[in-house]
């Protein structure tokens, strides 16, 4: 019998701890979250009260529990892109089963306990992480913070916000930055909240997305290649096409069939600090706002601008279409927190700095240009 470990994950005033009987579920939590929300091991015999994903390498309960689902009314959804049979009895607990991923779920005690069991380690692991970031997220929603769509750096403390739509630049400008010393607070969304006499921000853990064109860009294509040859791997949410890409040295960007949405490389966050060699921060006071386009004829500058922040800056529900909150964790909260929440952060936003920017294909004169920004704040 496997021996029982545990991880804890620790956001502000949020916990999860998530226990398996397969060490992989947990190392794997640990790499995940990593310095980004304080993933820790704790004694597995010592979980205690509090909130509780149980991931476990379970062929029989999982078919215990596809049977049970399988014997009473239940509903078809998605649930991460697969397909999810669905079931609340009259206590609250959902029941719920992935036949394609061969995952099942086990919610209760209005979300506070949530067991997970399949029969390969891998997609117990991928599933625990998702749902211990949801129930972080409910519970720093239900305190308050909010979800902006954004990247973030962080210099001495200070973290420079950066906002745009798909292309804009987010994630070019948080890894330029991030390459010049900076710490990378997040890629695409952070937390945030007014506490004391500041506007705090949390990074959000993910899988960071980073097309082969900015990869080759910054001067990580060749640490990527050489590490996959030697048998690393990135995150598993990465198209074979990606890969394969990588491997054969393609450095051309790859796009899904219609061309509307780029293949891109998945960046485990613990990467960043081992492959690349940047820092992660874990919290950051928000200091200045910045709006970047990118243009490969102009050279990086300071420009007129009407571009401030929108509602479309503010994650909600209506973005989650990933992620429905099918196992109860939010609480009847929007995805992206409350009414009252968006509005205190978008005030105190709107009284930061704002910088309009144009960027160019010139890597080295973009990143000196935007450490002079973040050194200024």
């Amino acid at each position: 019998m496997n021996t029982p470990t545990a991880t804890r994950l620790q956001a502000a005033d949020a916990s999860v701890t998530v226990l398996s009987n397969t060490a992989f579920v947990t190392d794997w939590a640990r790499r995940y979250f990593g310095p980004w929300w304080n993933a820790f091991e704790v004694p597995a015999g010592s979980v205690g009260a509090g909130p509780l994903v149980t991931a476990d390498v379970d062929a029989t309960s999982y078919t215990d529990l596809a049977a049970l689902l399988a014997a009473v009314p239940h509903s078809e959804t998605a649930y991460a892109k697969a397909r999810l049979l669905l079931a609340r009895d009259s206590t609250g607990t959902i029941t719920a089963v992935s036949p394609d991923e061969q995952l099942a779920y086990r919610s209760e005690q209005l979300g506070g306990q949530v067991t997970i069991c399949a029969h390969a380690p891998e997609p117990v692991a991928l599933a625990a992480a998702r749902i211990a970031r949801e129930m972080i997220r409910a519970a720093l929603l239900r305190d308050g913070w909010t979800l902006l769509h954004a990247s973030a750096a962080v210099r001495d403390g200070r973290a420079l916000l950066t906002f745009g739509d798909k292309g804009a630049g987010k994630t070019t400008t948080a890894l330029l930055m991030a390459s010049r010393g900076a710490q990378l607070l997040a890629n695409d969304r952070v937390f945030i909240k007014y506490v004391s006499t500041e506007l705090r921000v949390l990074p959000w853990p993910s899988a960071a997305a980073i097309g082969l064109g900015l990869l080759d860009a910054l001067g990580l294509y060749e640490v990527v290649r050489d590490r996959l040859r030697a048998g690393e791997q990135l995150h598993p949410t990465q198209h074979q096409d990606v890969t394969d890409a990588l491997l054969a040295g393609n450095r051309e960007p790859l796009w899904e069939p219609g061309g509307k949405r780029e293949r891109k490389v998945q960046v485990f966050p613990d990467q960043f600090a081992d492959w690349f060699g940047m820092e992660l921060a874990t919290s950051g006071r928000a200091a200045a706002l910045l709006f970047p386009r990118i243009d490969p004829t102009a050279a990086p500058a300071r420009i007129n601008g009407e571009r401030s922040l929108h509602e479309g800056d503010f994650m909600s529900g209506a973005t989650e279409d990933r992620y429905p909150d099918h196992f109860g964790l939010a609480h009847g909260i929007d995805g992206g927190g409350s009414d009252l929440a968006r509005a205190d952060v978008a005030n105190r936003l709107a009284a930061l700095p704002h910088h309009q920017v144009v960027l160019g294909h010139d890597v080295s004169a973009n990143a000196d240009f935007l450490t002079k920004i973040s050194e200024s704040l």
